[in-house]
């Protein structure tokens, strides 16, 4: 029982009257060019004179509204409301303008709905509750037993005192019929303005967009900062160690902690302007990357001043400069390079061997057109084994280093191989060196 009147009298079911009101309102502009189309048809009679007229007009100005309702703004405009005053949860109900034309159909649908029913009920909101006023009032006035009203007459006092009980139900009615339209109005909202699969799928794929950027800032994260943290370590490590007998390597080891450390603020401020609030995405993504051209040099100094001995032997190509690399092969592979070389900071136990070169991709066969690619291969012998598997592909930064790779059409491949430890990564660079 209290349910039942909670429903009809409760907050929720107000709110819903608020929005038929609503409905009801947005419907007088299409009613005033309806009484006017049929005030002209019936040869210049005032529709508001004649009942019969008057619905007539209310009856076209529903298709009316309807032939607005396809229009894209309707349905976000109209799930807002659904949203605010009919307690329908967000998710049933789609968001944005309706772009196909059978969500434009259902959009028109419940705006015909919405605002037929919503002047229904708004038209009794206003007649109504003076009417109830008129009629609870008849036993005590008696001007209003006397005259004739227009639902009723009372013709004796015994008789007048039933216009309170019908004034009374006339309120009661109201009420529920203004809860009943609610909700069904409420029922309705997720049929007429859910999402259809078209906007299921635009959904799906904004959330798979939104995914690969929070990959790609992970990724960052991980290799800037996890490399930086491993490199200065082994450098404070390696400083403690000699720091009486050779001054020289502190200072230089120092000086590679705060290079280090610097370039890592730099770069950590750049993937974090990615996720600050109100950060202009094309500023956030211009933030300078390291890449293998004005890098790289620096990124083998600091590792050799890790006590991480790096030799590198580098082919760039016929045109004999990394900078003609495109961008983004460019970024990548600096990635990769630093991620292999923080392995091998971490679980590596003797010198590296790096070779980063440009060669002629295999011919595919006839017909195919002749490109380059980057091939990058690094060795090291494997650390002292901690446990049965050691060292495994399973690390988040390999891992990661796979997902650039195939960005580009390329691939990652680590393990054992030969006695060593072996990174090697193939990236396509086309046809030219731009």
């Amino acid at each position: 029982m209290r349910t039942a009147v909670g429903q009809v009298f409760g907050a929720r079911a107000r709110m819903r009257w608020v929005h038929l009101v609503l409905g009801g309102a947005l419907l007088m502009p299409y009613f005033l060019l309806a009484h006017v189309a049929v005030g002209v048809a019936a040869g210049g009679v005032n529709p508001l004179e004649s009942t019969p007229l008057t619905f007539a007009a209310y009856g076209l100005s529903v298709p009316l509204a309807a032939v607005t309702g396809v229009f894209g703004p309707v349905r976000p405009m109209s799930a807002g409301a659904v949203r605010m005053l009919c307690g329908v949860p967000g998710e049933l109900l789609a968001e944005g303008p309706a772009r196909s034309w059978a969500a434009r159909g259902r959009a028109a649908a419940w705006w015909s709905l919405h605002l037929g029913v919503g002047a229904a009920v708004a038209g009794m909101s206003l007649a109504v509750p003076p009417m109830a006023v008129v009629l609870v009032a008849v036993p005590v006035v008696r001007s209003l037993r006397e005259a004739p009203l227009s639902l009723v007459h009372f013709p004796d006092d015994t008789a007048s005192w039933l216009a309170p009980l019908l004034g009374v139900g006339m309120l009661a009615g109201l009420v529920v019929v203004a809860a009943a339209a609610g909700a069904l109005l409420a029922r309705a909202a997720p049929v007429l303005l859910g999402p259809t699969a078209a906007d299921r799928l635009a959904a799906a794929e904004e959330r798979a967009a939104d995914l690969a950027v929070r990959n790609r800032i992970a990724r960052e994260l991980h290799d800037a900062v996890g490399h930086a943290l491993s490199a200065v370590t082994l450098q404070a490590v390696a400083a403690r160690r000699v720091l009486d007998r050779d001054p020289e390597f502190v200072r230089e080891a120092l000086a590679a902690i705060e290079d280090t450390a610097r370039r890592t603020v730099g770069e950590l401020d750049g993937v974090l302007g990615l996720l600050r609030d109100g950060e202009p995405a094309g500023q956030a993504a211009a933030a300078p990357a390291p890449t293998l051209a004005s890098d790289l040099e620096g990124l083998l100094a600091r590792t050799r001043a890790a006590g991480t001995a790096v030799t590198a032997r580098q082919e760039p190509g016929p045109a004999g400069d990394w900078s003609q690399l495109p961008a983004i092969a460019s970024r990548e592979a600096y990635r990769i390079v630093q991620e292999g070389l923080s392995n091998a900071l971490r679980h590596g136990a003797g010198p590296v061997e790096l070779l980063i070169a440009v060669r002629k991709a295999p011919n595919g066969g006839p017909g195919t057109t002749a490109h380059r690619e980057l091939e990058i291969t690094m060795t090291n012998p494997p650390g002292v084994a901690a446990g049965p598997s050691p060292r495994t592909t399973g690390g988040r930064g390999l891992h990661g280093a796979a997902e650039r790779a195939r960005l580009l059409g390329g691939s990652v491949e680590a393990g054992r191989h030969d006695g060593l430890w072996r990174l090697r990564a193939v990236l396509p660079l086309g046809g030219s060196g731009r």
